[in-house]
């Protein structure tokens, strides 16, 4: 399978200490760029051998992301990668309007250190250009995690690393990336200069309806191919 042959790769970033918050960590990057799609069994013997773990160490692993919500686990089934639920997904939306609004409220006076925003917004135009699409979703991810790390606070950036990795899963379902993203391009490289004029309650106000026209696009496709997908099943 190319997704382990890739993991495998991975195997020299856990050296020889390694651990299982280590292995969950390129659990999570592995999940959130694709390779293991929602609805995906994880195999324990697959995994822990291309990885070189031992199988307690990869189930803590899978643990720690369960309760991440990133995995479930079923009984005499096994581990899986979670199929979000539409409510699951207008509840990531919930907590990313309460944060990042709250971090842009909070910014203090400027100049604000946008100089990751700005590399986020330059790496999602140049995929774009090369018609890669995912890479703008990864781009539009770093552009969020960038602003959220504005309010220099480790324990926001740890809580939205996982609310972000876990909004990814509903990305994998969309079928038709552009449509979802490239209207984004835009309104990021706005956010941007709205903040490099020093204007945070401007900011605040794109960001806001940002996130509103977000969720409702989102939800709006991601609805039809969970139902799709429950009817193909049923």
């Amino acid at each position: 399978m190319a997704e382990l042959t890739g993991l495998a790769d991975d195997r020299a970033l856990l050296g020889r200490t390694s651990t299982a918050e280590r292995v969950s960590d390129i659990l999570r990057s592995r999940i959130a760029e694709g390779y293991f799609p929602p609805g995906t069994r994880l195999s324990e013997d697959s995994i822990g051998g291309a990885l070189g773990v031992s199988r307690n160490t990869l189930r803590e692993a899978f643990r720690l992301l369960t309760h991440e919500r990133l995995l479930v686990h079923e009984l005499n089934r096994g581990v899986f990668v979670r199929v979000l639920t539409v409510e699951d997904v207008e509840d990531i939306y919930r907590t990313r309007s309460l944060v990042e609004c709250a971090v842009v409220r909070g910014l203090g006076e400027p100049p604000y250190a946008v100089d990751g925003l700005a590399t986020a917004v330059g790496n999602g135009r140049r995929s774009a250009g090369e018609g890669d699409w995912t890479g703008v979703s990864t781009a539009n991810i770093h552009f969020h995690r960038e602003l959220v790390a504005l309010a220099g606070s480790a324990r926001t950036d740890e809580l939205m690393r996982s609310v972000f990795a876990e909004l990814r899963l509903a990305f994998h379902v969309v079928d038709d990336p552009r449509r979802l993203h490239e209207p984004y391009l835009a309104r990021n490289r706005e956010i941007l200069q709205t903040l490099q004029r020093g204007d945070r309650d401007g900011a605040e106000r794109l960001l806001a309806v940002y996130l509103d026209d977000s969720l409702k696009g989102l939800v709006a496709v991601y609805g039809r191919r969970v139902a799709d997908g429950a009817q193909g099943t049923g």
